[in-house]
């Protein structure tokens, strides 16, 4: 008699997320940080408290959070698709234009002409608002627009360059030049956005003042949950079977093609959805500092932000908010520390990053930490 053999028993393997329980603590840890701390730290502490946070400081952290979404964004498109904008600029001042003219009807007859219209329509002698300016005196509709008019612009640019099957320095250049034009628009005065000034001196937001401590810190809190949100759900897409394409597309596109999928939905898809991220984040920027003008879409603009997730490590997602948050506060203490040599520190920092850390901090961080800091 033939001796019969068990089945094998079937064994239910875990299957991992996207984060893990440690990664899902320093979530919550930061939207305490952001919700909670900074809030008591800045309101509650008194200002000649060592805890205190400076209203500067507050500003400044809620400015850079704003180029890390940015950045993020620059990280699903170039360090997961293997496609670099150099433009991005572009679709981050468009957020900030459409939110800027929000907040520019909101002044009311409170600017310095006394009249219904922004004191630039007054003093170029406008008689009534351009087209373009429709619906800008509603906030739900001007916040579709932060989102419609960069992907707009990034569906049909993107529509017609990856399917010409324009790629590598080509495509970067041709988004920096997209962006030198717009900028070059965004300059004229007849365009009806404030010519070389752009927007200015705000004073309300949904009908309550903007230069308060607490909408400041409204305004704050609403960008650090904005970026939190954002890092979860690049971090959810990138290990989902269309992220997992992306990154098969960056590392080879023809072998892609040739297994059935089809690139250009795949590209265009993550190209324009990167274009809003950065419509959001500029929108959040600009009630924030306060101004929003055309060197806002300046090639320069682009290029540090291919600088930020270079630096922070692409193809990390948490990369490129490091690299945002090192280069910019590096910036912002080289101005204060050495205003006439600031630009040379910061070039040397450029350069030893490319030379010494060619996988960004979070490389460095990795191979420091050894094979259990190989996943993130």
């Amino acid at each position: 008699m033939s001796a019969v053999l068990p089945a094998p028993l079937a064994v239910a393997l875990p299957r991992r997320g996207f984060l893990s329980a440690k990664s899902w603590s320093a979530v919550a840890a930061a939207i305490v940080v952001v919700a909670v701390l900074v809030p008591l730290l800045n309101l509650a502490v008194p200002a000649g408290s060592v805890f205190h946070l400076s209203d500067y400081a507050v500003q400044l952290v809620g400015k850079i959070m704003c180029y890390a979404i940015c950045a993020l964004a620059m990280d699903l498109i170039w360090g997961y698709t293997g496609i670099l904008s150099l433009g991005h600029g572009l679709f981050f001042a468009l957020g900030g234009y459409m939110m800027g003219m929000y907040l520019m009807r909101q002044i009311g007859s409170d600017g310095q002409y006394r009249m219904p219209m922004p004191d630039f329509m007054v003093f170029l002698n406008w008689k009534q608002f351009p087209w373009h300016w429709a619906v800008s005196d509603s906030f739900i509709a001007q916040m579709l627009l932060v989102l419609l008019v960069p992907g707009l612009l990034a569906f049909v640019f993107g529509y017609f360059a990856f399917r010409s099957r324009i790629k590598g320095v080509y495509f970067s250049i041709i988004t920096q030049a997209l962006t030198y034009a717009a900028m070059l628009l965004f300059f004229r005065n007849e365009t009806g956005f404030g010519g070389n000034n752009g927007f200015t001196d705000f004073k309300r937001i949904l009908g309550m003042p903007i230069a308060t401590p607490g909408m400041r810190m409204t305004l704050f809190v609403i960008t650090g949950l904005t970026l939190i949100g954002c890092f979860v759900f690049a971090r959810w897409l990138v290990h989902t079977k269309y992220g997992r394409v992306l990154q098969a597309i960056r590392d080879a596109e023809s072998r892609v093609m040739f297994t059935g999928y089809n690139p250009v939905a795949y590209k265009l898809s993550i190209w324009t959805l990167s274009a809003v991220m950065c419509g959001i984040a500029g929108a959040l920027y600009v009630p924030q500092v306060g101004i929003i003008n055309p060197s806002e879409m300046s090639p320069a603009a682009g290029i540090e932000m291919a600088i930020w997730t270079a630096v922070g490590g692409r193809g990390t997602l948490i990369g490129p908010i490091v690299g945002a948050f090192f280069v910019n506060g590096a910036k912002s203490w080289f101005t204060q520390a050495f205003p006439e040599i600031w630009l040379y520190f910061l070039g040397a920092l450029f350069i030893a990053v490319t030379l010494f850390l060619p996988q960004g901090i979070i490389g460095l961080v990795r191979k420091l930490r050894g094979p259990k800091g190989e996943e993130s």
